[in-house]
């Protein structure tokens, strides 16, 4: 069994791999116009498709920008953590604010991106919801001035 099998239990070929890719280009290109690339009919392009969303492999969805729906403050946090991570961790990724969270080697053990309509918003996640779990002992706030780039179409190996 590969790495990638014991993390996701589906082995990736170069024909699923390739879908991945169809997707990540533009993720509503029709099974029917993946298949012509790739070699298949348009039913075994979406057999496939949702074999990989249901396994975890690859989530397909909008990708938004908070600025032009409201969301007029945007920051990565990185966290100090007294004793075990996984619990904060997980307890930050059910606050609605946060959309990601990943547990770190370095500086700081988690790093929390958040995005929030307001300063008043995000002083008060800040403040009262993530200094206040038990564990936390620091958070250093990083605010996003202006995006300049974002992608997930990187491609697989």
């Amino acid at each position: 069994m590969t790495r990638k099998q014991e993390r996701t239990g589906v082995a990736l070929d170069e024909v699923s791999k390739a879908i991945i890719e169809q997707l990540q280009q533009d993720g509503r290109r029709s099974y029917a116009s993946i298949g012509k690339v790739v070699g298949l009919s348009e039913a075994a392009v979406r057999q496939r498709v949702q074999r990989l969303v249901e396994s975890g492999v690859m989530q397909v969805v909008a990708v938004t920008d908070p600025l032009q729906l409201g969301f007029a403050r945007q920051a990565m946090i990185g966290v100090t953590v007294s004793g075990p991570l996984e619990g904060v961790a997980d307890a930050l990724a059910e606050l609605d604010e946060v959309d990601y969270v990943v547990i770190t080697a370095g500086r700081y053990d988690l790093l929390v991106e958040v995005v929030c309509e307001t300063d008043e918003h995000l002083l008060d996640l800040i403040s009262s919801r993530i200094r206040s779990l038990e564990g936390v002992v620091s958070t250093e706030t990083f605010m996003y001035l202006k995006l300049r780039k974002q992608t997930y179409s990187w491609g697989v190996r």
